[in-house]
């Protein structure tokens, strides 16, 4: 599916988005990453089930207001001891999957809220 931005923008914003891929900018991307209006990079996280504390760790050093976590194609939540760094920074987390994660992101980034799409691909 295509996603279109109603104005220009220089910000990272989900252009669209399939099985196992997403488009950011019109690039495509098919493993783990975070996604931040003026952040693009790899996330280690790689799978649900590799999740670890130190990768929402990652995450909550780079201060967003909120973190959109995508699970991939079925909503998946991560057990709270893994999200405790978000918790004690005071940054919201949703969990959704992944397609829901990229329009959720565009409408938050509009915005222009400090918004983090942590996605992870299965």
């Amino acid at each position: 599916m295509k996603l279109h931005a109603s104005a220009p923008t220089a910000l990272n914003t989900f252009t669209g988005y399939g099985p196992g891929f997403v488009l950011v900018n019109d690039q495509r991307h098919a493993t783990s990453l975070i996604v931040m209006p003026e952040l693009l990079q790899p996330w280690g996280a790689g799978t649900f089930a590799g999740l670890e504390a130190a990768h929402f760790a990652l995450i909550a050093s780079l201060q967003p207001e909120v973190v959109l976590l995508g699970t991939g194609d079925r909503i998946r939540f991560p057990h709270p001891s893994l999200t405790r760094a978000l918790a004690e920074a005071r940054i919201g987390i949703e969990v959704m999957d992944l397609q829901a994660a990229c329009r959720t992101y565009n409408i938050l980034m509009a915005e222009q809220r400090k918004v983090a799409a942590a996605l992870l691909f299965e």
